[in-house]
């Protein structure tokens, strides 16, 4: 949510500040950085701080500044990111294997370089490329430039098992006290990821590595050379790729940078005609023109894994709950999140989507 799950609060200012709240091994890396490339970083002890640092706006599990400072050169600045890894959200992924893809990536020429590791983040290379915004999904031009991009991206031969998304519920349930477990339907929750596993694989379906986060703040664009970058790669894995379509077209209900960044419009998700024209740039890809069967398929599948999405991004709220501090609505952002899954079930799944007792409407779910 740029800066993975990263872009859902608005409570950080944009205003500029010192290099007083970076960690002193972060200053370290970019004083040397700033000698390598012939540059001079005035800090506290010099009498000065040169550093300006720009928070960036809707931090969700990282702190996320850009870094500016003066070259020799007049007029000019040199600058970089530095992401403070938040705490307790370690539950969610692998730092080192994150790094991993980080790196990988970066020689691929997919992503900013890495420029620098410490203890509890990492400095990276500045894009000059803006980062999307939510309306910026519903453009159709930038649309066709994400569904190829994406399509470059499950194409990668990412080094490493190739292993699924993880399953968050055991530590969703160790969080959560009775009362929340039970209004969350925590206990149900066995039986659904098991009634989604079966019904939701089929032997053709492709798999490839996956973002499994591609909401806007993780998609930049270079508007002159009409190019797209992905980043933050926190949840990155090998996983079914309609998945993370499905996960793409959910993101197009959000907006994180208003002052409701929880609340969800599922009157934006994608209409078919533009699920079809998305699916059909996406297969058209590999270099061969998709016939309507391919893409009548992939639309069932991605519809199916919405499912998938809601169930995984539910648990994720719920958890953040518990572990995040960051200012954010999470347990509502579960809710409805959870709520769509219920909802959603029956039409999707026919008779597998039939509920126990009749309940299938989210009742449980709602305030």
């Amino acid at each position: 949510m740029g800066s993975g799950k990263n872009a859902r609060n608005n409570s950080k200012g944009s205003g500029n500040g010192s290099g007083s709240c970076l960690p002193g091994e972060a200053k370290k890396i970019l004083k040397s950085l700033a000698s390598r490339w012939g540059d001079k970083i005035m800090d506290e002890d010099d009498g000065g701080d040169a550093l300006q640092v720009i928070p960036i706006k809707g931090a969700m599990t990282n702190e996320v500044y850009q870094i500016k400072w003066p070259t020799q050169q007049e007029y000019c600045s040199r600058k970089v990111i530095v992401r403070i890894y938040g705490e307790g959200v370690d539950v969610f992924f692998d730092r080192d294997d994150e790094i991993r893809t980080f790196e990988f990536m970066s020689k691929q020429g997919q992503g900013p370089l890495l420029l620098g590791r410490f203890p509890n983040g990492r400095v990276e290379e500045f894009i000059h490329a803006r980062t999307l915004s939510a309306s910026d999904l519903h453009d159709s031009d930038i649309s066709a430039l994400i569904a190829a991009k994406m399509k470059e991206f499950h194409d990668l031969d990412m080094p490493g098992p190739k292993k699924v998304l993880l399953n968050w519920l055991k530590a969703a349930k160790s969080m959560s006290p009775p009362e929340e477990a039970e209004a969350f339907r925590l206990d149900a929750m066995d039986k659904e990821i098991s009634i989604l596993e079966k019904t939701l694989s089929h032997n053709n379906q492709l798999i490839g590595f996956c973002h499994n986060d591609l909401q806007y703040g993780n998609i930049m664009i270079d508007e002159t050379a009409k190019s797209i970058t992905i980043i933050d790669y926190e949840y990155a894995s090998y996983n079914h790729v309609a998945y993370d379509i499905a996960n793409h077209f959910c993101e197009m209900a959000a907006n994180y940078h208003t002052e409701t960044p929880h609340i969800l419009d599922y009157s934006k998700y994608p209409g078919l005609e533009d699920r079809q024209r998305f699916m059909r740039i996406y297969l058209s890809c590999s270099g061969n023109q998709p016939s309507d069967t391919e893409i009548r398929q992939l639309i069932e599948d991605v519809e199916k894994y919405t499912l998938a999405s809601h169930l995984h991004w539910g648990l994720w709220g719920i958890i953040s709950e518990h572990v995040n501090e960051i200012d954010f609505d999470y347990m509502e952002y579960a809710r409805q999140r959870l709520q769509q899954y219920w909802l959603r079930k029956p039409e999707l799944l026919g008779s597998f989507g039939a509920t126990p007792g009749g309940v299938a409407d989210g009742t449980l779910l709602s305030t």
